[in-house]
């Protein structure tokens, strides 16, 4: 059984594995950093897992290190790559962009809120047409300053005077639900990410959907 949708009009939505898919250059970038730090480099497939936390703690467990001037070193490496070529190797997802219009359209207010720096996860948005619909992209600062979804929320609802009540946060890894639940907000899992079934469930979100019209239908669009 799902929760009410009642007194939502605010919706906030996760961008890597929830409105894309940035398998490609995120795991490309991150063996980038690894190669060039001359660390052990794993498969692509064996680094879905780095999609969704913040980098620093992704690169923590890659190179089993708490070194911060390592770690930063290897997000700097990461971006070395990413900014010019990894941002784009990305993929939207399949019937988002209908579900991101239909509820701008509607009247609801969609803001994006990743862990993802805001610099780049603006370029995301609008490289795939998507800015349009959402009044704001909200992500971490360079430093990682509120790469973490429950400092990030909270500061999005700030700055917007928007209260926990009104929003639902949409992600696909359990950091979105979690991030939702410190903040008091409702949330949707998705399952066309990276995060799974049990993963989600355990954060228990209001909706589990398996694919973007079904947000719209839980949402009465």
């Amino acid at each position: 059984m799902t929760q009410s949708s009642g007194g939502i009009d605010t919706v906030l939505f996760d961008l890597d594995g929830t409105l894309t898919d940035p398998f490609a250059g995120i795991t490309r970038s991150i063996q980038h950093a690894l190669a060039a730090l001359g660390a052990v480099v794993p498969p692509a497939e064996e680094l879905g897992w780095c999609i969704g936390p913040p980098l620093w703690d992704s690169f923590a467990v890659l190179l089993n290190s708490s070194d911060k001037e390592l770690l930063d070193r290897a997000v700097a490496l990461y971006r070395e790559r990413y900014t010019v070529t990894g941002l784009y190797e990305n993929e939207l997802i399949t019937g988002i962009a209908p579900l991101t219009r239909n509820l701008s359209e509607a009247g609801f207010s969609l803001y994006v809120a990743t862990s993802k720096p805001h610099a780049y996860a603006g370029k995301i948005v609008e490289h795939f047409g998507l800015m349009p619909d959402f009044i704001r992209v909200y992500g971490s600062e360079l430093d990682g300053t509120r790469s973490a979804k429950a400092e990030l929320i909270a500061y999005l609802l700030a700055e917007e005077g928007r209260s926990p009540e009104q929003c639902v946060m949409i992600g696909d890894r359990k950091h979105d639900l979690i991030g939702a639940n410190a903040n008091g907000l409702r949330s949707i899992g998705v399952l066309w990410g990276y995060g799974s079934r049990e993963e989600l469930e355990a954060e228990k979100p209001a909706l589990i959907a398996a694919e973007p019209a079904g947000i719209g239908s839980w949402l009465s669009v």
